[in-house]
């Protein structure tokens, strides 16, 4: 990558784009030799600890989308992965339900995801409450990667670049990198890096970086969720709120063309 990264781009910006790097993990269904990861699945019922209530937005319960094992994902991710959350279950609206039903236009804000975590000693299956969808329960496995920015996540001051020739950052990766820009629109990811779809950055940056990656799921026909045309959720947490193991500031933004 880095040799890659270097002839493409000149040796300090290749250097610097390479070392922005992520690890993370490609989530396809499990099949074949592709068996599941842990527990990690699209779907089912939330694996939450006795007593957790069940999450809801303006009182209305939201749907379980995913659940992550990351005990199964912690040997790739090393000192990627802070804090060992066990399970990590992702909640969202269901994307059928009229948006009105939550007194809010824009599924993105605050409380619309939540990411709830369970012990996997103590965590129980439990079945989303009315009118909260069940989708089915599709078991995943995760592919261990390593992970480029897309170009709408690399800022200018990120790596050099010729400002006669390039509008911006953003302009060199995409003209010089091509098919290694990072992107990985219409599929699931976890960690490292979110396609951003030439629309928006996802991964916010504070002091100490950019915000963690938790969760990339695109359109599945099949389970019957979409969110528009070429709709992805994304969530993701602060850096500092990841180190600590607060998940009750992960934030959920749907993107779609």
């Amino acid at each position: 990558m880095s040799r890659v990264c270097t002839e493409r781009l000149g040796e300090t910006s290749g250097r610097r784009f390479a070392a922005m790097a992520r690890r993370g993990f490609r989530l396809v269904r499990a099949t074949g030799d592709a068996r599941a990861t842990g527990r990690c699945r699209l779907g089912g019922t939330a694996l939450l600890e006795p007593g957790t209530p069940w999450p809801a937005h303006h009182g209305i319960p939201l749907s379980l989308h995913a659940v992550r094992d990351t005990d199964a994902l912690a040997g790739w991710l090393g000192d990627e992965l802070p804090v060992r959350p066990g399970l990590l279950n992702f909640f969202h609206p269901d994307p059928d339900l009229p948006y009105d039903a939550f007194r809010a236009r824009d599924l993105s804000g605050p409380g619309a995801g939540r990411v709830l975590p369970a012990d996997p000693a103590r965590a129980v299956a439990t079945t989303a409450p009315e009118p909260a969808r069940s989708y089915p329960a599709v078991p995943l496995h995760a592919a261990g990667v390593s992970m480029l920015p897309d170009c709408w996540d690399v800022e200018d001051g990120d790596v050099e670049f010729d400002r006669d020739r390039h509008w911006g950052a953003a302009s060199l990766v995409l003209d010089a990198m091509g098919d290694l820009d990072g992107n990985t629109a219409g599929s699931h990811r976890a960690f490292g890096w979110p396609d951003t779809s030439y629309t928006m950055r996802v991964t916010s940056r504070d002091a100490d970086g950019p915000a963690v990656h938790l969760l990339q799921l695109a359109e599945e026909a099949d389970l019957g969720w979409g969110r528009g045309d070429a709709g992805t959720l994304y969530f993701t947490i602060p850096v500092e709120a990841w180190r600590a193991g607060a998940f009750g500031k992960a934030v959920a933004q749907v993107q779609c063309c």
